[in-house]
């Protein structure tokens, strides 16, 4: 067996152009694996890296129990945080390393279809992997069909049911599913989900095993992962980092302010984890506990000069208009969270009661929505309520923070498009 510490990992080769599929056989050789790529599958402990870290080895399962002529693999590389990067560098550093593993997924499951799905708002991506789709089948017509599809981006689009929704159907709309795993699919036809980073390390355990994957991270949390760093950074970047990493080196790693109030873990559906915890090692297990979340492999770093409670607010109303607004937590509930954090930053006659009425709001729209996007939005606005607890006495008592007069945000929030534009379709 070949060390593991020898053989490439995700990011390898990311500089400049993408590989060519030449390229990248040449970077990625095959390597001598035991037992069948199920077993290898199951027994790296890969979990999926788009935010549930569900176990990939499960969905596999689950899909591959279903007796149908027609299955599809589907690659999610929509990548709707707008702090998120990792989907676009990995994909235009070797898209043919996510195309492995999503043709590893075909054979297990015998999907004959793959849809490799990038928002159509990146044309550049959409280059690169429509560019590495034609060199295969140039190359050979075997194995499962390719192909590339460009929905809009939005937020929820990137949802994985509201993905398989748009591939049905045309329409971005996530579907209600109350219990997980829940086989999603396309027409009559069920579909195994993944995101570009999962399938990417799937690839990888392709080619080279479990052992190999094994060889980085930590006994509950074993491989690498991408973390897309902003926020107070020399530069936003993403860091391939093995699992279980502290906080502190990937700061130091990525060139950020190494004594922050906070960072935004996991995301916009992720939650806030105080300063003070830098020493945690990134994993789920590790980070859980402390109020934190891997997620999506996201962190802002927020410095002791910013506001907490400004930058909640304003993801909080970008999440609004970002729903689906099918359902009533959404439409209404996540709008009234937005405003109730507005009065709290920026002044209210009763700040206690808007305090009150902000808490007791969180705990009627958790859990009641059609999909995950509220419980995201409750999630990080508790966190919020947690961690800057001092902040938000001081904004009650009103002589708020300097950092929520500043001019100067940390978190990337797109401007708010106007309702009448929204396009779902």
């Amino acid at each position: 067996m070949i060390p593991s510490h020898t053989l490439p990992r995700v990011l390898h080769g990311a500089v400049g152009r993408p590989l060519t599929l030449e390229q990248h056989e040449e970077a990625f050789a095959m390597a001598e694996r035991p037992g069948t790529l199920l077993e290898q599958l199951e027994a790296s402990g890969l979990t999926g890296r788009g935010g549930a870290a569900f176990p990939t080895f499960r969905k596999v399962q689950l899909i591959r129990s279903q007796r149908h002529h027609t299955k599809f693999v589907v690659v999610n590389a929509m990548e709707g945080e707008p702090a998120a990067h990792k989907d676009q560098t990995l994909l235009s550093a070797n898209p043919h390393l996510v195309l492995d593993g999503a043709e590893f997924l075909a054979s297990m499951i015998g999907a004959k279809n793959i849809a490799i799905c990038v928002a159509r708002d990146n044309p550049t991506v959409v280059n690169h992997v429509g560019r590495a789709i034609h060199e295969r089948t140039r190359r050979s017509l075997r194995g499962p069909k390719l192909e590339l599809h460009t929905p809009p981006w939005r937020y929820v689009a990137g949802e994985e049911s509201a993905l398989i929704h748009w591939l049905d159907d045309n329409k971005s709309l996530p579907q209600y599913r109350p219990q997980k795993p829940h086989i999603l699919r396309i027409g009559h036809s069920p579909a195994l989900v993944d995101n570009a980073e999962t399938c990417a390390h799937v690839g990888l355990i392709g080619r080279y095993g479990a052992d190999w994957f094994r060889g980085l991270g930590t006994h509950d949390s074993p491989g690498s992962t991408l973390v897309s760093l902003s926020g107070a950074v020399d530069r936003p970047t993403v860091l391939e980092v093995p699992l279980g990493t502290s906080l502190r080196s990937i700061l130091e790693a990525g060139g950020a302010d190494p004594d922050p109030q906070a960072l935004l873990t996991g995301g916009y559906g992720g939650a806030w984890l105080s300063g003070v915890h830098l020493d945690a090692p990134f994993t789920n297990q590790a980070l859980g506990p402390l109020g934190g979340t891997v997620g999506a492999g996201i962190l802002v770093v927020l410095p002791k000069s910013g506001c907490g409670l400004v930058e909640t607010q304003r993801i909080a109303k970008w999440m609004a208009n970002e729903s689906a607004r099918q359902c009533g937590p959404c439409a209404f509930g996540l709008p009234a969270l937005a405003d109730d954090l507005a009065q709290l930053t920026h002044g209210s006659h009763d700040p206690q009661a808007v305090f009150v009425r902000l808490v007791e709001r969180c705990g009627v729209i958790e859990g009641r929505g059609a999909c995950r996007h509220p419980d995201g939005v409750t999630r990080l606005v508790k966190s919020a309520l947690n961690v800057f607890a001092e902040d938000i006495e001081r904004h009650m008592r009103g002589a708020p923070c300097t950092g929520s007069r500043s001019s100067q945000h940390y978190v990337q929030v797109p401007n708010l498009e106007r309702e009448e534009e929204l396009v779902w379709e």
